[in-house]
C-alpha cells in the first residue's frame, strides 16, 4: 500500500496571512483519511492546497509520485476530484445535467457526451440512488439529496482520490449520517482514497481509517483512529476533558465529553 497523495512543506495562506506554515501530509491509497481539529486551525485551507484550489505558498504537492506543478489542469482532473462546501446551485438545471459536467475532463475538443459517458452517468446515478431524480432541477431537491448530487458528480469524474470540504455541512443528523454511509460505501466498493475534513469528532472517528489532527495550522498528529482518539490529544485540540468509549455496535471509540 503506497501513499498516493503527498504534501511537503505545505506553506498556505490568504493575503498577508500565512494560515499552514511548513506542512507534511501523505495518504494512502484506497483508504478514508480525516482531518479534524478546531475552528480556523486550517483544515480546508490544507485540502484547498491538496487540490490546487489554492495556491502554495511554499512546498509542493505530488499526485501518485508527481508533482501536481508538472501535470496539467486536466491530467489532475481525471485523478483527483475536488468537492467543496457550500456549493452554489445553478438555477433550472436537472441532477442529470450537473453528473454530466463530471466527464468533461475525459472528453474531446467538441465536449459531446460519448457512449461511456452515458454509461458512466448511468451507473453513477444507480449507485447514489438518484436514478428516479435524474430528470428533476438540483435547486427543488432537499438539503441531503443536494449533497448526493454533488457527490455524484465527483464520482462521474472517475478519479481515483476524492477530496471533501465538510460534506456534511448544512445536514441535519439523519442526513450527515446517510451521507457519510453512501461515502464509505462507495470508498470500499470503488477503492477510492477519500480525503475529508470534518467537523463531527465521532462521526469521524467512526468512518475514518486514518485520522488527522490539526491546530494553529500545523499538524498536530496523524495516526490510526485510536491514536487520536485520545484524552490528552483531544484537550490539546479542543481544550476539553473528554472520556473515551467504546462504541458497543462497531467497537469505535466514541468521545464524550462534559462542561
Amino acid at each position: 500500500m503506497s501513499d498516493v497523495l503527498e504534501g511537503r512543506g505545505l506553506s498556505l495562506g490568504y493575503q498577508d496571512k500565512n494560515v499552514i506554515q511548513n506542512i507534511d501530509v501523505s495518504f494512502l491509497e484506497g483508504k478514508t483519511s480525516i482531518i479534524i481539529g478546531p475552528n480556523g486551525c486550517g483544515k480546508s485551507t490544507l485540502l484547498k492546497g491538496l487540490g490546487r484550489i489554492l495556491t502554495l505558498r511554499q512546498g509542493q504537492v505530488f499526485l501518485f509520485s508527481k508533482a501536481l506543478t508538472e501535470l496539467s489542469t486536466k491530467e489532475i482532473a481525471q485523478s483527483l476530484a475536488f468537492l467543496p462546501q457550500g456549493i452554489e446551485t445553478p438555477s433550472d438545471t436537472t441532477v442529470r445535467e450537473i453528473i454530466e459536467l463530471g466527464r468533461y475532463p475525459h472528453q474531446g475538443v467538441f465536449r459531446k457526451i460519448s457512449f461511456e459517458d452515458e454509461q458512466i452517468i448511468e451507473n453513477v446515478l444507480a449507485q447514489t440512488e438518484l436514478t428516479a431524480l435524474a430528470h428533476r432541477q438540483v435547486d427543488s431537491l432537499s438539503g441531503g439529496q443536494k449533497q448526493r448530487v454533488w457527490i455524484a458528480m465527483a464520482l462521474a469524474q472517475k478519479t481515483p482520490v476524492i477530496l471533501l470540504d465538510e460534506p456534511t455541512t448544512y445536514l441535519d443528523m439523519g442526513h450527515q449520517l446517510d451521507i457519510l454511509k453512501l461515502l464509505d460505501s462507495l470508498q470500499q466498493h470503488l477503492s477510492l482514497t477519500v480525503v475529508m475534513v470534518l467537523h463531527d469528532l465521532n462521526l469521524a472517528a467512526r468512518f475514518a481509517d486514518i485520522m488527522l489532527a490539526m491546530k494553529d495550522g500545523k499538524l498536530i498528529k496523524q495516526g490510526s483512529v485510536t491514536d487520536i482518539m485520545q484524552p490528552i490529544l483531544l484537550r490539546e485540540l479542543f481544550d476539553i476533558d473528554a472520556t473515551i468509549v467504546e462504541d458497543p455496535i462497531n467497537g469505535r471509540p466514541i468521545c464524550i465529553h462534559y462542561d
